[in-house]
């Protein structure tokens, strides 16, 4: 099983001295200077992430239009239906639009799509659930994380008289649904710089147009009405669990979403979350929300039902929302449990030797949970570096899957390519570069598995890929602090824009294993002992090794000092 394991490629990230010099000069850290100018960070602004410096809601596209509709509907009391997607972005963006619109009068409620009964978007069936809602029938439906691609589904509304606002920052397709208005970075004829906002991004960008609106119609005091920043804590949180790639924009977004987080300025649902996940919520990284807020609230559209994630981020009750995020933890450990044991059973598949000549991997298992394949996927992925797709049994004899790419392929276009090759094989696709979903009959697995993987080495050139480790060079030994550590954690690092990895030769002084799976080092460089720990690393390190790392801090008894966090070793000597 290991001799499939890909080797990985280590390379030092190019440096951009004058980018650093730049930043030096605007007083910014020096290490933090050449770690922000190799990420292509060109201009001291970049760097300075206060509201102001906010790329300004008037520049997307139709946003000024959709707040125009919305306070013409708060005017006519007019009944506005959320329709949310089922991951924590849709969840979060869904909480942005309740919150805000309550607060500015509206008679609003919300709809989410059940993965396992609707699938994903406004579709005809969901208008038919949104005709029956509890609240009454809607006037308007408003999407958030959804809707670029629900052509039939606003068709459907319209025929029933209810008029659609799309807010979405998805890719578009040919056809552009025939809504009153989409607002989405990515619509084609959008000046707006960033096109990586987040479906909460879009719907709170909408939010302050609004209240801009709503205090020219004089609704509100000149600088009245809400404090839509107050919902900051949301819009970090759904940017960091969406992975959209952290520009200066987004970056700006959840530092100050962080901010409000760390001053205790939270919705009770985040702070009930940070407790059940075992987090400090006053010391919150963006770590931190995708990796253990996040989880939690994505669980509950893997495997029931979003709407419990979207009432622990919309109560103002404590007790209610801790109840809740109780739930979700519960919900979070029944997918990790489902999680183990069909990676399990998808190694065990892959363990003969011609899934190792492959350029992609195909999986299916008659007992697996399609709310889970896509994080196996992943997994899988990351261990072989393949495209991967893992599929699980859904009504009408067909199959869901979902799959990760890696970025020599374009997942969406791959399978677009063998839609176009196989007529009618694949039922529907969608998604982007690194994950997309699919629909397809159960009889056709193997042809498209076959048919996959022509296409992946047609599009590649390749039928095999080499992970690259990207780095920081070396840390220069005066920057080897917990002061440092404690620098580099405060700032905000994620997608498209990764946190610092160091490489540097040390020689090991001690090692033991912890837990029977963790190696716990003692390394000395420079004549200076470092404690080092490598998470689920078994195997002894040789006297002198390369280490690949993060320099964090580590508390113990009230003391901060500076730990490295290995990622990859080789041998020195």
């Amino acid at each position: 099983m290991e001799g499939l394991v890909v080797s990985i490629k280590i390379s030092d990230r190019e440096q951009n001295p004058g980018f650093q010099q730049e930043l030096e000069n605007a007083g910014i850290h020096a290490l933090l200077a050449r770690l922000w100018a190799s990420r292509g960070v060109n201009d001291p602004a970049q760097t300075q992430p206060q509201w102001q410096n906010m790329l300004a809601p008037s520049l997307l596209s139709e946003v000024n239009q959709a707040a125009s509709l919305l306070a013409d509907a708060i005017e006519q009391r007019k009944k506005l239906l959320i329709i949310a997607d089922y991951d924590c972005d849709g969840a979060t963006a869904c909480a942005v639009g309740i919150r805000a619109l309550r607060q500015m009068g509206a008679d609003i409620d919300f709809l989410v799509p059940n993965r396992f009964e609707t699938g994903y978007g406004l579709s005809p069936a969901v208008v038919s659930l949104a005709c029956q809602h509890p609240n009454g029938k809607p006037d308007i439906l408003i999407t958030v994380d959804n809707g670029i691609a629900s052509v039939d589904g606003v068709q459907a509304a319209r025929e029933e008289g209810i008029d659609v606002i799309v807010t979405d920052h998805h890719l578009p397709g040919d056809t552009l649904p025939d809504a009153l208005c989409i607002v989405n970075p990515n619509k084609p004829g959008c000046t707006f710089p960033s096109k990586n906002l987040a479906g909460v991004g879009v719907i709170f960008y909408v939010m302050l147009a609004l209240r801009a609106q709503m205090r020219k119609r004089g609704h509100f005091d000149p600088n009245g009405g809400p404090r839509i920043d107050n919902l900051a804590d949301l819009l970090a949180l759904g940017t960091v669990a969406d992975v959209v790639r952290l520009d200066s924009n987004n970056r700006l977004l959840v530092t100050q979403g962080l901010n409000k987080i760390r001053k205790g300025h939270l919705q009770p649902g985040i702070k009930a979350l940070f407790m059940v996940a075992g987090g400090n919520f006053q010391e919150a990284s963006a770590t931190d929300l995708g990796f253990k807020i996040g989880p939690r609230i994505n669980a509950a559209g893997r495997l029931a039902d979003m709407s419990l994630g979207i009432r622990c981020l919309v109560t103002d009750d404590e007790t209610e929302a801790l109840h809740l995020a109780r739930q979700l933890d519960e919900i979070n450990q029944q997918r990790r449990s489902i999680e183990h044991e069909m990676s399990e059973q998808a190694l065990a598949t892959l363990a003969s030797p011609e899934n190792s000549q492959s350029a992609s991997i195909c999986v299916f298992n008659e007992g697996w949970h399609q709310g889970v394949v896509g994080i196996v996927a992943s997994r899988l992925k990351e261990k072989f570096w393949k495209p991967t797709l893992a599929f699980a049994p859904a009504d009408n004899d067909e199959l869901r899957g979902s799959g990760r790419s890696v970025p020599e392929l374009h997942l969406r276009d791959a399978l677009d390519l063998v839609s176009k090759r196989h007529p009618g094989m694949i039922l529907k696709f969608g998604g982007h570069a690194m994950a997309a979903g699919l629909s397809l009959k159960t009889a056709h697995f193997e042809t498209f598995a076959s048919a996959f993987n022509e296409a992946v080495q047609e599009m590649t050139g390749s039928s095999s890929f080499e992970p690259l480790l990207e780095t920081d060079g070396s840390l220069e030994p005066m920057y080897a602090t917990a002061e440092t550590a404690l620098l580099l954690q405060n700032q905000v690092w994620g997608a498209g824009f990764p946190a610092p990895l160091f490489r540097d030769v040390y020689r090991i002084r001690n090692q033991r294993l912890l837990k029977d799976k963790h190696l716990k080092l003692k390394v000395e460089r420079n004549q200076i002992l470092y404690d080092a720990i490598w998470f689920n690393q078994q195997e002894a390190l040789p006297e002198y090794a390369e280490l690949v790392y993060e320099l964090v801090p580590n508390q113990w008894n009230g003391v901060v000092s500076a730990q490295l966090l290995v990622k990859h070793a080789r041998d020195a000597a």
